[in-house]
């Protein structure tokens, strides 16, 4: 008995000729975030001991679309204000003034970014009765 040995020697990129072009998981996804640098970072946070593939996908997506949404908000303080360039201003502008945005980034300070301009009822000057009795005879 003889027995022939037949070694196939896979090539990277398989038989020859057809070679594809990389392509990243962000694409595949139609993200803009890295999907593979957020994988990486869950792993070596040691959250878990096994991570799903669609796991960073996911949580890629979720930031990115609050990343949008908060940008968003803070484009349009910063036109409202007529700057060009947004600011630590507006981005709290843009939180606080914003209801769920709000409620989830309630504990969170902002560098530079002030308050909101709000005085009390309480606080304002009262109008006196000749004040009002003048502006109705008008």
């Amino acid at each position: 008995l003889t027995y022939q040995y037949t070694w196939n020697i896979m090539v990277k990129g398989g038989r020859g000729g057809s070679k594809k072009k990389a392509v990243s998981k962000s694409a595949k996804a139609g993200l803009t975030f890295p999907v593979a640098r957020i994988g990486k970072g869950l792993r070596t946070m040691r959250l878990a001991k096994r991570y799903g593939a669609g796991g960073p996908v996911y949580l890629a997506a979720v930031i990115e679309y609050m990343t949008a949404e908060v940008l968003e908000l803070a484009g349009n303080a910063c036109r409202d204000n007529k700057k060009k360039r947004v600011t630590p201003r507006h981005l709290v502008l843009a939180i606080r003034n914003d209801e769920e945005l709000n409620k989830f980034l309630g504990g969170v300070t902002i560098a530079s970014g002030g308050v909101l301009p709000n005085i009390h009822s309480v606080l304002l000057p009262k109008k006196s009765k000749a004040a009002k009795a003048g502006s109705q005879e008008v």
